[in-house]
């Protein structure tokens, strides 16, 4: 799992979408690496940030992502976590059931 972090310090968004552009690059480039972590924060208000909006947004306009994760759901009970950590045998993760609401996890196919 490779962690992109778009909230520190804060950017522009034009800037969040090159970074997620980049990350998704290297992640179709290098064998093996399959899931994705983006840390986005939730915006001062704790309701969601823009941040949040534009990478949830950039995401949501990708067709061939196998499953996004929304930190909230990102748990053992969720049936995408479980079947994307037991096929890529996902390692010790602090944010699994953290319910944490400024990460979205991506499996990329």
């Amino acid at each position: 799992m490779r962690v992109i972090d778009v909230a520190h310090p804060p950017r522009h968004p034009d800037r969040v979408e090159e970074d997620l552009v980049a990350a998704f690059a290297e992640a179709r480039n290098t064998h093996g690496l399959r899931v994705l972590k983006i840390i986005h924060g939730f915006g001062s208000s704790g309701s969601g940030g823009s941040t949040k909006g534009i990478v949830r947004n950039w995401l949501f306009r990708r067709k061939t992502l196998r499953a996004v994760i929304e930190g909230e759901r990102y748990g053992l009970l969720d049936p995408d976590t479980q079947e994307m950590r037991q096929e890529v045998q996902g390692e010790a993760d602090p944010d699994l059931d953290a319910a944490n609401r400024g990460i979205t996890v991506v499996w990329i196919w």
